[in-house]
């Protein structure tokens, strides 16, 4: 009992013993009082109250554990941590970010510090000719025979992150940075602002369920809005957000506090009030709609190119949508594939644990359902998910991209230092953030560059990895130059480990594939299954054992 009560007990002793130098010796010694007194108040209030155990049982020691506790990320980061193995990014992964924004050397001396025989590494072929001028800039056009004005795009662009979620000064640096570097930046649904407009960068105008910038009064699609906004030089492409990697399947709630008169005009809401991103979208509900409206959108801009972003789910929906595509002959111009560890400002713990597939297994299978229908030629395929490297650049394009955008790295860039304080408004660099007292020590005239210089070296070190295997653009890397190690003593090249479907298989044969059940489930009139998969899957199931 005395232990557990020790500081209280202490702090009365001690006020005792003040009390009475003060009378007897000196009136001086009544100044400490004024530390001993307010933790003897402490104790007491700490004893009495009902709310929590641990304070009534340990009495101001426990407060201590809650300042530990809420030091513990701050501690962890700085001094537990090494470098390969914080999350959700390593410190070596955001140093590499600071030193390539910031125009330092990223060499390093004394070699690899990874563990070369773990079942996670991998690595490039190369190959004993290399390619001597690789494209230190390469670029990807985006666009059909259904679009009249094609883009030209880098292979490394900011994802989407909207005003809102993040602050002006965050949106006019990054924006910054996309019109000194050449590459987009990608609106998020949040709406098109003034500030993604301000320096006149390629901007990807990003719609998702709110209809954010383009909404009539009951939250619907107003084509008008649209297309007076859309007809803007800066807006290069137009995107469908259908689902997020780091929640899918989930709508958003932007609090009430937190909507501005500001954020409330670019959005089309009321201001103070909660702003709410429905799960669903109004404009359509199955894959043949999804389409019309994808070329209604297309049709409204003046033919720029529209695509679609997803989070790859229920296996029978990529292969959806590219039926609806074969049946409408509609194709969108582009697919962003949203990875299951993307980030955000805020969401559900167990979403962004648990639910949406990885990036690079969502690739592959977006890859598959385009490659498979023939379609992939004139449909471009974007990774997006926890990239900062070269190495992550050329991984997901040896797997099928045409080119991968990056948020959190992009952030990193303008000088995040992963806090982890985007939902609480508090951000300590202004970056997630509406206080304009923290937006201040963000100033877009320096960390505009930041992010363009970062974009310029990261393409640098894409192209040492493209020429190394012999080639002078990304696009001709394959997945057979990728090795994956299976085991301590085994390693693969990926078209060993994952699938990759030939071109056009899935028309001619799809029964030999390992998608004929998801493709038989598959239906362009509908999200849902047009067979029963549990019935369906055992069957297979049943063949392969017999097999």
């Amino acid at each position: 009992m005395l232990r557990r009560n020790l500081m209280p007990i202490a702090a009365l002793l001690l006020s005792l013993l003040f009390l009475w130098l003060g009378w007897q010796v000196s009136p001086a010694w009544f100044w400490p009082l004024l530390l001993t007194v307010p933790v003897l108040a402490l104790g007491i209030y700490d004893i009495t109250q009902r709310q929590w155990t641990i304070l009534r049982n340990y009495p101001v020691a426990a407060r201590l554990r809650w300042l530990f506790y809420d030091l513990r990320p701050f501690l962890r980061a700085y001094i537990v941590e090494d470098d390969l193995h914080g999350t959700p990014f390593p410190f070596a992964a955001r140093n590499l970010v600071h030193e390539r924004a910031e125009g330092l050397t990223d060499t390093k001396p004394f070699g690899t510090e990874r563990h070369t025989d773990a079942a996670s590494y991998h690595w490039f072929a190369h190959s004993i000719a290399p390619a001597e001028k690789p494209d230190e800039s390469p670029r990807v056009t985006v666009g059909n025979e259904q679009t009249a004005r094609k883009y030209s795009a880098s292979v490394f662009n900011i994802s989407a992150m909207s005003f809102g979620a993040l602050s002006a000064n965050a949106i006019l640096s990054l924006n910054l940075g996309a019109k000194l570097g050449g590459f987009y930046h990608d609106t998020g649904e949040g709406g098109l602002s003034e500030h993604h407009l301000a320096h006149g960068g390629d901007v990807v105008w990003e719609l998702g369920s709110g209809y954010f910038g383009a909404r009539d009064k009951q939250g619907h699609f107003d084509p008008a809005q649209f297309a007076d906004k859309a007809a803007n030089d800066a807006v290069k492409m137009t995107e469908i957000k259908l689902s997020q990697g780091a929640k899918p399947g989930h709508g958003g709630l932007l609090p009430g506090a937190k909507v501005s008169e500001e954020i409330a005009r670019v959005r089309g809401v009321p201001a103070h009030e909660d702003c709410l991103s429905p799960s669903a979208h109004s404009a359509f509900s199955t894959p043949i709609e999804l389409l019309e409206f994808a070329a209604k959108m297309r049709e409204l801009s003046g033919g720029k190119p529209v695509g679609l972003k997803l989070c790859i789910g229920q296996m029978h929906e990529p292969f959806a949508l590219v039926k609806a595509m074969l049946q409408t002959g509609i194709l969108p111009d582009f697919i962003v594939v949203d990875g299951g560890e993307g980030g955000t400002g805020a969401a559900p713990q167990e979403l962004s644990d648990w639910v949406g597939m990885p990036l690079e297994d969502g690739l592959v299978v977006m890859r598959n359902a385009l490659v498979g229908a023939g379609l992939k030629g004139q449909v471009r395929l974007a990774a997006s998910g926890k990239v900062y490297s070269g190495m992550g650049l050329a991984r997901n394009l040896a797997q099928g991209a045409d080119w991968c955008n990056a948020a959190r790295a992009f952030m990193f860039s303008i000088g995040c230092i992963q806090a982890q304080r985007c939902h609480l408004g508090t951000c300590p660099t202004g970056i997630t953030t509406q206080d304009r007292s923290r937006q201040r020590g963000l100033v877009p005239e320096v960390q505009g560059p930041r992010a363009a210089r970062f974009h310029a070296e990261t393409l640098k070190s894409l192209a040492r990895i493209v020429a190394s295997v012999g080639f002078e653009h990304p696009r001709d890397l394959a997945p057979h130059h990728l090795i994956h190690r299976v085991g301590p003593k085994k390693a693969l090249p990926v078209d060993e480990i994952k699938v990759f479907l030939p071109e056009g298989i899935l028309l001619a044969a799809p029964e030999d594939t390992v998608y004929a059940s998801w493709w038989r489930a598959a239906r362009a009139d509908s999200f849902r299954p047009a067979t029963d998969l549990v019935a369906d899957r055992a069957r297979k199931h049943k063949r392969e054992a017999v097999d």
